[in-house]
Parts: C-alpha cells; structure tokens; sequence
C-alpha cells in the first residue's frame, strides 16, 4: 500500500488524536496553548484546501509566483507583529517587524535568484521564497519576543545603564544583546544536524524526484544557508529598531 492510500482513513483517526494529545500536554504542563492548537489546526485544514487552488496557477507564472510570495510576506508581519504585542505594544511595531522580515527574506531572495543560484521559474521561486519568509517570520517573532521580555526582566539594569550616561539604543543593546541571538538557535541547529538528525524536504523532494544526491544537498545547502542568513538578519533589524525606539516602561512588559 502506498503512502498516499493510506493516509486517508488514518488521517482521520490519527490527526484527531495528536490534537488532543498536543491540547493534553499543553494542559498539563501549563502551557496555554490548548485552544491555539486546536485553532492552529483548523486553519491549516481549511488554509491548505484554499490555497492549493492558487498555487496551482501561481505555479505557471513568474509573477503569479512573486505576488504569492508577497501575499506571504503580509501575512508573516501581520503573525509576528501579534505575537509580539503580546509581549509589549510600541507603536509602528507592525513597520518594525516588516522591515525585519522584509529586509531578511528579500536580499537572501535576490542573492538567490538574480544570479541564477536557484532558477528564475515559478517553480523554485514559490516554494524557495515560503521557506526563507518562514524562516525570517520566525526568527523575528521569536527575537520580539525574547527580547522586549529580557528588557521587562532587566529594566533596572537598562535604567541604570542610562544613569551612568549611555544612550538609549546602548544601553537597550547592553540589557538584550546575550539574549538576542537565542531567536537563531533553531536554523543554527538544523544546519549543523541536518543529514544525522533530519532529512529536510527539499533534498527528500529531489531525490524522489529523480534528482542525484549531490544536486539534492546543493540545493539544500543554499536553503539552509540562505535560512541562517535571512534570520541573522532579521534579528539585526528588528533589535536595531527597538533599541531607537519609544520603549514602554519595562515593568508594564510581560516576560
């Protein structure tokens, strides 16, 4: 039986389960993300069944596939400038993480594909540009958050820095800079394990595809760097900006 015969009674059975098993453990452990994973879900049912549509005639035009990649783009600052407000909420938050997400994704995107590194078609295009605007959504979400939390943990640590004579932005970058990069750690440690721990969907794609293992590991060597680069600098862009901008009172910030 093929894998895709048989996903069609076990899905409906299994997905159910590891919801609840997701909704189980967040429960117990205190989490608060039960109704997020339920949520989360859905959507991806629902979201998955639309879009397919549209890929699908994204797929035959350049920039039918450079609009999607732009449609991404939106919803990515709308989802990390969310997240991040739940932390703190700066006004032009949603500008800041935009640049960070658009700043990163955008130049590895180029770097890529104006000099022919990944082919200039739909095909690479769509699936390439997802990747890399998924890595830096990511990245920026989870160093908003990290950070402006360690900035509400340490604010006498940022007040004090001020009251020996330092700038705002210095003595932001002095309270948040050991924390910042955690937001890296993920792409870092998919690169460093890939091939002993994972096996990503790229070179998987590829070599089920037909293609040689040594084409399937150069594209996926360009996605993995490309990932790295695109979050390095989605980092640096948004704590960039933070640190220049009109912070709250660090107590009213949730950790």
């Amino acid at each position: 039986m093929s894998f895709h015969t048989g996903l069609g009674w076990a899905a409906v059975v299994v997905l159910p389960l590891l919801i609840a098993i997701g909704v189980g453990a967040s429960r117990f452990a205190g989490l608060r993300h039960d109704k997020g994973i339920v949520t989360a879900a859905l959507r991806v049912v629902v979201q998955l069944a639309a879009v397919g549509a549209v890929v699908g005639v994204a797929l035959q035009y350049t920039v039918g596939a450079i609009a999607f990649v732009g449609l991404m783009f939106v919803v990515a600052t709308v989802t990390s400038t969310r997240r991040i407000q739940q932390t703190a909420k700066i006004h032009g938050q949603w500008a800041y993480c935009a640049a960070a997400i658009g700043g990163g994704a955008f130049a590895v995107l180029l770097l890529l594909i104006l000099p022919g590194v990944v082919p200039r078609n739909p095909a690479s295009i769509l699936p390439m540009g997802g990747i890399i605007v998924g890595g830096a959504m990511t990245a920026t979400t989870l160093a908003g958050r990290r950070v402006l939390g360690e900035y509400g943990n340490r604010f006498g640590e940022y007040e004090a820095g001020l009251s020996i004579g330092l700038l705002p932005p210095d003595a932001f970058k002095l309270v948040v800079g050991p924390v910042a990069g955690d937001a890296l750690l993920p792409a870092l440690d998919q690169t460093r394990t890939v091939g002993l721990v994972t096996l990503p969907g790229a070179f998987v794609g590829m070599v089920l595809g037909g293609a040689s293992p040594v084409q399937a590991a150069a594209l996926q060597l360009v996605v993995l760097i490309g990932l790295v680069a695109a979050e390095a600098i989605a980092i640096l862009v948004l704590t960039e900006l933070l640190s220049r901008s009109r912070l709250p009172d660090g107590r009213t910030v949730s950790p």
